[in-house]
């Protein structure tokens, strides 16, 4: 019989490619235990129940707990996604509004349409002003790092958010492995409340393997009961297995990710010397994002080089390529790399896309908008009409338009520059 999907991934096998994408074990036999799918059980007396947790997998949060130095940690199968779901569940039970960062993930926007709650967007840089604006705000919702390893300066924001008596909660998504680089640039090590830490992207993890964080103790205690109102009643046993080996590594290897940074760093290096240029202001010291715009090639025309290279990057655009590295990369993996970016053909930078236009006017909650009907419509015509989708020019950038807001003449033109030729709208 055939079986598509399993023939695809064996054929992506035999290209032998160095992995620089999700997920972060890189299917290194040094970052899973070898038995691992022989593991898959389900709740039985001695296997513990998830969100029932009283034997081994409540043991192995409690160690988590003490990695991260948290209030609580909890194992999640269920991906970030299920962690987002229950930070924004426990911070605002009863509803109401929560300032968010207009860098954010889709899983965040449907977890607050599910909820019923509505967002007060700000871009990250007026986080400060826009609370001081919405005194009224049960939370404020930030992403950090970013798709390209940009770190937000939290400290501040969750000073504020603790006059205010409200939490600070952090999609960590691509950052878990920021609590055991050199410096630490986790969020809760600069006051976040509670972060959502995506596991398998930068670890030993199995996909969908996340732990949420929770480092205000006011919202421990009913953390298990958020996560069942989204989580399946069938979590993978393997996934969470293979969180608590991953903690296990972590706690014996202290300096695991030095070796990484020194490489990734080396390899920042050639590409400033081939005048790349890099993200601004404080990175992730793990993270290559390299803008080969600005060096005169097409972000995605350099993956297709790295390619052939032997290099899987995680994701291009008109202007970026980013690889995710790992402990788990090889030697020979970054050689690879090194000798890609030193055979890149560049010359004159390309022109950068256009800047984001003003956020548009809310029109619509965001719960109307999602659950709403709602149409196609080509963006030649869509200004004046009420989105029904979140339209975002690249799946790491800032929406130009979300679900509940009038599109605006400028934001469609916008869209449109980027190749957009439709969006879901009100009927």
């Amino acid at each position: 019989m055939p079986a598509p999907l399993y023939t695809a991934l064996v054929r992506h096998r035999s290209l032998h490619r160095s992995s620089f994408h999700t997920p972060g074990h890189k299917n290194s036999p040094d970052a899973l235990p070898p038995d691992l799918y022989s593991l898959d059980f389900t709740e039985l007396p001695d296997t513990d129940s998830l969100f029932d947790a009283a034997g081994p997998i409540l043991e192995a949060e409690k160690l988590a707990a003490e990695l991260f130095g948290t209030a609580r940690t909890c194992l999640s199968a269920g991906g970030c996604t299920l962690c987002i779901q229950a930070m924004l569940r426990l911070a605002a039970p009863g509803g109401g509004s929560v300032l968010c960062s207009r860098v954010i993930h889709r899983g965040a926007v449907n977890a607050m349409a599910l909820l019923g709650l509505e967002p007060v967007w700000a871009m990250p840089e007026d986080l400060l002003p826009a609370l001081a604006a919405h005194p009224g705000v049960k939370a404020v919702y930030v992403t950090s790092p970013d798709y390209y390893g940009r770190i937000l300066d939290l400290a501040p924001v969750a000073a504020a958010c603790r006059k205010r008596g409200i939490p600070l909660l952090a999609d960590c998504a691509h950052g878990a492995h920021l609590m055991f680089t050199e410096p630490k640039l986790h969020p809760l090590r600069f006051g976040a409340s509670m972060t959502a830490d995506s596991a398998h992207k930068t670890l030993g993890v199995l996909t969908g393997g996340a732990w949420l964080n929770i480092g205000d103790g006011r919202y421990a205690r009913d953390a298990k009961r958020a996560m069942a109102l989204f989580g399946s009643t069938s979590p993978s046993y393997p996934v969470m297995a293979s969180l608590d080996w991953a903690r296990e590594w972590l706690r014996n290897r202290p300096g695991a990710f030095r070796p990484l940074q020194r490489q990734v760093a080396e390899v920042r290096r050639i590409a400033r010397r081939r005048d790349i240029s890099l993200p601004e202001g404080p990175c992730d010291p793990t993270r290559i994002t390299l803008n080969t715009a600005s060096a005169g090639l097409a972000g995605t025309r350099a993956a297709e080089l790295f390619r052939s290279a032997g290099v899987e990057p995680e994701y291009a655009d008109a202007s970026y390529l980013v690889l995710i590295a790992t402990p788990f990369n090889t030697e020979e993996d970054f050689k690879r790399v090194k000798r890609a970016v030193e055979s890149l053909p560049l010359g004159k930078p390309l022109p950068q896309g256009p800047p984001l236009p003003p956020l548009p006017p809310v029109e619509t909650g965001l719960r109307e908008a999602v659950f709403r009907e709602s149409e196609p419509v080509g963006l030649a015509v869509a200004a004046g009409r009420i989105a029904a989708e979140a339209a975002c020019p690249c799946p790491p950038g800032v929406p130009a338009v979300m679900p509940g807001e009038r599109i605006t003449k400028e934001a469609a033109e916008f869209l449109r520059g980027y190749g957009f030729l439709q969006i879901k709208v009100l009927k």
